[in-house]
């Protein structure tokens, strides 16, 4: 099936002309990644439209503009929201696109909701508490070490090496630090001190599968025991992604396990990652669900992945398209354009 593609993105450079901050756009992409999406959909036979953000895509639809799918990547600026408001949009005008819809979006940036719901699936996840004052510090039951990290964020922002804490006296004025910086509640959690995987997953539902494994090495000049803000923005020079293998590797297969029970629990769709750590025995537990996950051809973990495995861009990019393509023609949009017509 031959495809008219919208693309919506949040364009970094554009974003930095405004005035933000490196940090501030960390989620934003560049422009070659747009480029690669762009080129794997036209080699692909699809017909491509830049779009850009969301207030770019509402103007659009105003004009009347339409697409058959929109591939949708834009992570949006504002809100514990920010990533639903394209799919969000995109529903009112009943047009399909690329990953989640927008509860999954809106759910999976709050680490704290996302990990309730795993834990209720019985998906193994570290103990955990919300921060939204620093009193509440003082209803943790659990003992150090305690990672600590901004409730909705991604791409590493607010950790560093300091987010390990050693000590619970330390832990309210860390808390404290991260409330004011970032103007969120913070999530703590039980640090685990082993091995760190991100599992690539693609499709939705029962048909979604776990297709390979990254081991997240933190090399001598990298900072150390966490994949920070730094070590991310600096991934060539300080991280070692190695492919790892469930086949050969028990932790890696409990680990590939895990994620998937994760991702269909939570409704994800078409691919992403989720990021899981060792505790000190050697058993895999969920940190985060990443279902924007970035598609950077040679800088973002999912292609990394599939470039190791020796799966090209052009494929993953199709497997993709041809998971929501299966929304295009759904019963559902059927049924209301017949009621429409009656």
């Amino acid at each position: 099936m031959k495809l008219t593609i919208g693309l919506t993105y949040d364009l970094r450079s554009e974003y930095l002309q405004m005035g933000y901050s490196e940090e501030e756009t960390a989620e934003f992409d560049r422009a070659d990644t747009i480029i690669a999406i762009e080129n794997a959909l036209m080699a692909l036979g699809h017909t491509t439209d830049r779009i850009g953000n969301a207030k770019k895509l509402t103007e659009r639809l105003v004009r009347g503009d339409r697409w058959d799918l929109v591939f949708n990547i834009a992570e949006g600026l504002n809100g514990l929201s920010r990533e639903a408001q394209v799919p969000a949009i995109l529903d009112l005008y009943e047009i399909p696109y690329t990953f989640s819809d927008p509860v999954v979006m809106g759910l999976t940036l709050n680490k704290g909701l996302t990990k309730q719901i795993i834990k209720d699936n019985g998906c193994p996840t570290p103990e955990f508490k919300v921060i939204s004052q620093p009193e509440d510090v003082d209803g943790i039951h659990f003992n150090p070490p305690y990672f600590v990290k901004p409730i909705a964020e991604g791409t590493g922002k607010g950790i560093t090496p300091q987010s390990i804490i050693r000590e619970k006296k330390d832990l309210k004025d860390a808390c404290l630090d991260l409330l004011y910086r970032y103007q969120q509640p913070v999530l703590v959690e039980k640090f685990l001190s082993g091995r760190e995987f991100t599992v690539g997953v693609l499709g939705t539902g029962h048909e979604a599968e776990a297709f390979g494994t990254l081991e997240v090495i933190l090399l001598e000049n990298a900072e150390q025991n966490v994949y920070s803000y730094k070590n991310k923005e600096k991934c060539e020079e300080c991280v070692q992604y190695a492919l790892v293998n469930g086949e050969t590797d028990p932790m890696v297969k409990a680990a590939e396990a895990v994620s998937l029970l994760a991702w269909r629990s939570l409704g994800c769709r078409d691919g992403g990652r989720i990021d899981l750590r060792c505790d000190e025995f050697g058993n895999p537990y969920f940190l985060e669900v990443n279902p924007l996950a970035g598609l950077h051809p040679q800088h973002s973990d999912l292609p990394i992945l599939c470039n190791q495995m020796g799966i090209p861009y052009i494929q993953l990019i199709n497997r993709i398209v041809s998971s929501a393509a299966t929304r295009v023609s759904s019963l559902p949009g059927q049924m209301m354009r017949m009621r429409r017509c009656v």
